[in-house]
């Protein structure tokens, strides 16, 4: 299972903390480092998700992937611009659209979005890492974004709600009237939804990606681990006994098992 080291964890948070500031200006930055130093203990260690075959479900998995997003998603704009696509919005509409899409994870003014699971029944045969917090008012992580973002009194664009409120795209079923609209006046005016969506869509599967190596790394270390136990015993037994001898190698064959021919 992938696991973020404190070093890494400290680093992302820098770094979100650069692009804010090196993003946004004037009073809605002033707005946005009080949001964020408000959240820092908690937004911080915040897993993306909960279940470890979904996405960067580990502590410091939320900021790590609001990195992979915000990258993606200007990459992503660059080739759309590059094809031909009309850009109407801003880099900064793009970043902020980016950075809030998931806030909701982070819970609300008072408890976490996720807490550790306890029961090791659930860890072991879900994978559930992390369980929803009942104390939370039901909310999609998309409306407790903007409740969060409203909290603070941190102003959006038409552009930035457009781009934030469809980053999930049809996994969210109040999104189906913005992206499944057949009458041709009430069609998407700008793409930065579908740019983000695909950001969001790329990060998600390359960490999920990330995961299943890392699972078969894991088994891979474990297959070498125990072929050297077995080289070193059937080492030390030939070192104690004639390796002719029956009873050596009926004590290696007890241990391991009858090679197989």
């Amino acid at each position: 299972m992938k696991q973020l080291t404190e070093q890494q964890i400290t680093q992302n948070w820098t770094d979100l903390r650069t692009i804010i500031n090196n993003t946004f200006e004037g009073e809605r930055l002033e707005k946005l480092n009080k949001m964020y130093d408000y959240f820092e203990d908690r937004m911080v260690v915040a897993p993306a998700s909960g279940k470890e075959h979904f996405h960067n479900a580990m502590v410091g998995g939320y900021v790590e992937h609001i990195l992979h997003v915000v990258n993606n998603a200007q990459e992503l704009r660059d080739l759309w611009e590059k094809n031909g696509a009309t850009i109407n919005f801003t880099n900064e509409e793009l970043v902020f659209a980016a950075l809030h899409h998931d806030l909701g994870k982070v819970g609300n003014l008072e408890h976490d979005y996720y807490l550790p699971q306890e029961n090791d029944w659930f860890v072991k045969n879900r994978g559930e890492l992390f369980t929803h917090n009942p104390e939370l008012q039901f909310m999609t992580v998309t409306d407790r974004s903007c409740w969060i973002l409203g909290h603070f009194e941190i102003p959006m664009t038409e552009w930035e709600y457009i781009g934030l409120r469809l980053t999930d795209g049809l996994y969210e079923d109040g999104n189906e009237k913005y992206l499944k609209g057949y009458n041709k006046d009430f069609t998407l005016k700008s793409n930065i939804a579908y740019i983000l969506h695909q950001a969001d869509m790329m990060a998600t599967h390359i960490e999920g990606d990330q995961w299943k190596r890392g699972d078969k790394v894991e088994s891979e270390k474990v297959q070498k681990s125990v072929a050297n136990i077995k080289k070193a015993v059937d080492n030390e037994v030939k070192e104690k006994f004639n390796t002719k001898s029956t009873e050596a190698k009926d004590i290696f064959n007890e241990l391991f098992g009858e090679p197989k021919k």
